[in-house]
């Protein structure tokens, strides 16, 4: 029998492009919280989403990273968020899993955001990333990959989705659809931690982060426009049953992707 995995979802205001004000910001939210296994941020949760790595994505190592592996060895907790990085001459909006160890993993978001630009400053990636982590194994995402459900498909390869994002109000409806959407075509957990507030561009995020079970039962949700962190744990065992007594995942369409790594 497996433990449920813990995890708390902190739905934040992003000072724009001000690394050390949020990296404040989220230790003081990590000091106040309740213990977890795992503690999801926002997309690009050191500078908001911005269109400026030349001077503001940090280098391998560098200070936000530095960061997460202080603060997932001194609260016992995973940590994953998404940060602007420079690596071997390109920039990459990498999303970082650290370990309570301090060892960490990455994805590089793999469907940049044309309609802001995204592609012209940031280098796709290509591999899907599983991260094993206390029995489960986790599919780590970032935002705009939510609208594309080829590349994330369930292909027995894990039990929870986690997506990181900076999702403008104004499209709302399409995040509260399509995460409990990918919940119930993957048969997995889905966790959705968004911000909110302005950020430098005048956008508006209202936030609504959430976490969805297998059958796109609501677990947990933020208010929107408010800072909040929130809390729910991850049934693995239920999960199992779920999968044995409906196995859909065994009739899905066979397919691969050319231009992707497996």
């Amino acid at each position: 029998m497996s433990h449920p995995l813990q995890i708390a979802l902190i739905q934040a205001p992003l000072a724009w492009e001000a690394t050390e004000v949020n990296l404040a910001y989220f230790s003081q939210q990590l000091s106040q919280m309740q213990p977890v296994d795992l503690v999801v941020l926002p997309e690009m949760f050191a500078t908001g989403f911005t269109m400026k790595p030349q001077s503001q994505a940090e280098p391998l190592g560098g200070r936000a990273q530095v960061w997460m592996a202080e603060q997932a060895q001194k609260h016992q907790t995973a940590i994953c968020g998404s940060l602007a990085v420079t690596d071997g001459g390109h920039f990459f909006n990498r999303m970082f899993f650290v370990a309570p160890d301090g060892t960490s993993q990455h994805y590089d978001k793999r469907h940049l955001f044309t309609l802001a630009g995204e592609h012209e400053h940031y280098t796709a990636g290509k591999s899907r990333v599983v991260v094993a982590y206390k029995g489960f194994r986790i599919l780590l995402q970032v935002c705009y990959d939510l609208r594309f459900p080829v590349f994330a498909r369930n292909r027995g390869d894990f039990d929870v989705m986690v997506y990181v994002a900076n999702w403008p109000e104004r499209r709302n409806q399409a995040w509260q659809t399509l995460l409990p959407a990918r919940a119930i075509e993957n048969q997995c957990f889905v966790i959705g931690v968004n911000r909110m507030g302005l950020d430098g561009n005048d956008i508006a995020h209202a936030g609504n982060s959430a976490v969805y079970d297998f059958e796109g039962n609501l677990l947990a949700g933020a208010a929107p426009h408010q800072a909040q962190t929130i809390y729910a744990a991850l049934d693995l065992n239920a999960l199992r049953t779920f999968r044995e007594k409906l196995p859909f995942l065994n009739d899905a369409d066979a397919f691969s992707l050319l231009d992707s790594e497996v």
